[in-house]
């Protein structure tokens, strides 16, 4: 089948759950979370689970299973936590929980940041997988780095993605 047949026969509108990792951001001072939200219900897609988590292990891979366990989910996108700092746990926590990585979203991510931003790009450890056979991906908190994988990466490949996992 080819790619425009897949895109064709992919899900039209989608099921988002928005996750904010952050120790200093609430809803007031959330910048990343209403871009992606904006973003996604601009696009014809739906917005069913918003929520603000801490940079903690266990805070970030429970609102992760509690995502992906949900029937109105199609894709789970986190927003911050995916640098390199000590505090920065987002990215090893969803990557220890993928039953199958898609590690192009990451070089791809990487390639097109370092296009914008040049070799600070390497700094970013955004990255994708399935879980629960769910498609979850990682970004920076970023608002300009949010855009850019928004409109370059997942907006065109949303349905694709989704539609893959489910093995269609």
């Amino acid at each position: 089948m080819s790619r425009e047949q897949h895109r064709r026969e992919a899900p039209a509108s989608l099921g988002f759950a928005v996750v904010t990792v952050s120790d200093t951001r609430d809803e007031r001072t959330d910048r990343g979370g209403p871009l992606l939200v904006a973003a996604i219900e601009a696009a014809g897609h739906r917005v069913v689970l918003r929520a603000i988590r801490r940079d903690e292990a266990d805070e970030i891979a429970a609102v992760v299973r509690e995502a992906v366990a949900r029937e109105d989910v199609d894709l789970v996108l986190l927003t911050g936590g995916t640098g390199i700092a000590p505090r920065d746990v987002t990215a090893p926590t969803v990557e220890r929980l993928f039953e199958g990585a898609i590690p192009g979203f990451g070089e791809l991510f990487r390639l097109l940041s370092y296009r914008a931003i040049g070799p600070a790009a390497i700094l970013s450890r955004a990255t994708a997988g399935l879980i629960g056979g769910k498609v979850v991906a990682a970004l920076p908190g970023s608002p300009a780095a949010l855009e850019l994988a928004w409109r370059e990466i997942l907006l065109p490949e949303a349905g694709h993605l989704v539609a893959q996992a489910r093995g269609r």
